[in-house]
């Protein structure tokens, strides 16, 4: 094994998702020389599509991505919800009434491709299949060439993050009832619009991406989860029987599902401590929400931004404090709105009827609603 080496302005990201290549990206733009480790052998994510709402565009245009991004998403036209099992619209909001960069769907190996191309360009190393497994709270650790001693060690690792529990003390991610499916589907025909389809104890999101597919995302109350590991492949009638009594307008794109992946929904609390000693943390490893608000990856392309921003001007031991109040905020919308896509019975009814009320008298009210979250920019 080669010596330790120790730079001043050396920053190492553990985690090459999209908070973790947004942050490099971020610190290499304010003259940090900084390594991403990434544990897979190349750079992908599991799954398909993923929704960049305005407050996490403005982070890409911030980072010179904007002109790509523009290029490879899809401009969002309109959210609607949908009662799913009759199949009927309950409303529709105009997603261009919003102010800022567009509402854009990606598929994620775009997204994540559109990152590391400008990582690189911005002069970032990738080490890939790189396995980090153990951190010393002065942010030291080993990887294959021997132990590196960055200036800071960012945690963009996700649940299971390694650097979590040096900052908070070891704790459990619970499982929270519920479990999600993930499919792409061929749909030439999808308007640039997300539906979700809200049924008792289950709902359906979906949405276009590039190359005439449409992204589909199942949610499901179950009350136990056995599997070892996070993402399983499901067999593709599993997927349809659990949701057979939707709608046929969304079941009938369910029977065009081959390849469908399956996982368990876990969290853990908001972090209590963010950065410590050598250490940092962002996106799910410090705050892991559920994807009923669409903001996991926009989070972390906020928080990239922001512990970049404070390391740059020596107000690290700030990061933490200021972002917390607006994830847990963000992240109790998200768990409300698990609750509302499920409603049941005379609960159902109501709210139903209150949201097709909302849609014809005041839908952008109802946007407005949502201004502290779409309209907030972390890059001014």
């Amino acid at each position: 094994m080669t010596g330790p080496s120790r730079a001043s302005g050396t920053v190492a990201i553990l985690g090459g998702g999209i908070g973790g290549l947004a942050a490099a990206t971020a610190f290499a733009r304010r003259g940090a020389e900084v390594t991403v480790y990434e544990q897979a052998k190349e750079l992908r994510e599991v799954g398909a599509g993923i929704q960049i709402t305005p407050n996490g565009a403005r982070v890409l245009d911030a980072l010179g991505l904007g002109e790509a991004a523009t290029a490879r998403g899809i401009t969002a036209r309109a959210v609607e919800p949908m009662d799913g099992l009759s199949g009927e619209r309950v409303a529709r909001f105009d997603l261009s009434a919003l102010s800022g960069p567009p509402y854009r769907f990606f598929h994620r190996a775009d997204l994540i491709d559109i990152l590391a191309t400008g990582a690189r360009a911005a002069g970032v190393t990738l080490r890939l299949g790189e396995r980090i497994e153990s951190l010393r709270p002065d942010g030291a650790f080993e990887d294959s060439r021997g132990t590196v001693r960055p200036a800071l060690t960012v945690g963009a690792d996700g649940l299971n993050s390694v650097a979590r529990p040096v900052l908070n003390g070891a704790d459990a991610a619970f499982f929270t009832g519920q479990v999600a499916f993930r499919c792409v589907v061929p749909a030439e025909d999808a308007d640039p619009v997300a539906r979700i389809w809200m049924a008792p104890g289950r709902h359906i999101v979906t949405y276009p991406v590039p190359g005439g597919r449409l992204n589909i995302v199942a949610v499901l109350e179950r009350r136990e989860w056995t599997a070892e590991g996070w993402h399983l492949r499901a067999d593709p009638e599993v997927l349809r029987h659990a949701f057979h009594k939707l709608s046929g307008r969304v079941t009938g794109r369910l029977g065009k599902a081959e390849d469908v992946m399956q996982w368990g929904l876990f969290r853990h609390p908001v972090a209590k401590v963010w950065t410590g000693g050598g250490l940092a943390l962002l996106g799910d490893a410090a705050h892991p929400t559920l994807p009923f608000l669409a903001q996991g990856a926009n989070l972390a392309l906020e928080d990239a931004w922001c512990l970049a921003a404070d390391w740059a001007d020596g107000t690290l031991e700030l990061y933490g404090q200021r972002r917390r109040p607006r994830v847990a905020r963000a992240i109790s919308a998200a768990n409300s709105n698990a609750v509302n896509y499920h409603l049941g019975g005379l609960r159902r009814s109501v709210s139903l009827t209150a949201l097709r009320g909302i849609g014809t008298v005041a839908p952008k009210a109802f946007l407005k609603r949502l201004d502290w979250l779409y309209g907030h920019d972390v890059t001014v």
